[in-house]
């Protein structure tokens, strides 16, 4: 596979961008995103069979089960960070190594396991990003990785692409699964 191809499976809508200004309208649209997340998720893994959940969306790449797990894993972390930003000056967070998240015993678990955690985290993050002041928005925390600052509105940005980025990887497996099968 060629690396184009596979940045197109790796990436299916594109890396995230954040835009040149950034303006209510489309923050709003981001919190509605991370808001609706579950839902949106639950919808997409509505009835699947057993052998589907085992499905990849690329080769190397995360089944659906272990997507899954991982966006409850992602989501728990990042609401975190949102936290420690609001209330520490500029806290440098912690990273966790995905790949190996992903690999634990518990990714194995029905996937209702996660889905709920998302329910429940993602009640909480919508009411938690409402409730932001402009001033709120603009706190920071440093990423160890990148030694860079990253402010909360652009967080918002990143976790309603990293929700939205991995519901279509979930289709791409899906539509994979469909046509293993004919």
């Amino acid at each position: 596979m060629s690396s184009n191809a596979l940045d197109n499976y790796r990436y299916p809508i594109g890396q995230f961008e954040p835009p040149p200004v950034l303006d209510g309208q489309q923050l709003a649209v981001w919190v509605d995103d991370i808001e609706k997340f579950p839902f949106r998720l639950n919808k997409e893994v509505a009835n699947l069979g057993k052998k589907v959940w085992h499905q990849t969306y690329r080769p190397g790449g995360w089944t659906i089960l272990q997507l899954v797990h991982h966006c409850a894993d992602s989501h728990m972390n990042s609401f975190i960070r949102f936290k420690l930003a609001l209330t520490e000056d500029v806290p440098t967070i912690k990273t966790y190594v995905e790949d190996r998240w992903a690999n634990l015993p518990d990714a194995t678990t029905e996937p209702a396991h996660s889905l709920r955690i998302l329910e429940g985290l993602h009640r909480r993050w919508g009411v938690l990003l409402r409730s932001l002041t402009a001033e709120d928005r603009r706190r920071t925390f440093i990423h160890p990785e990148t030694n860079r600052r990253i402010s909360i509105e652009e967080n918002i940005g990143i976790y309603a692409w990293h929700g939205n980025h991995h519901l279509a990887h979930i289709r791409l497996a899906k539509t994979l699964s469909l046509s293993s099968t004919t």
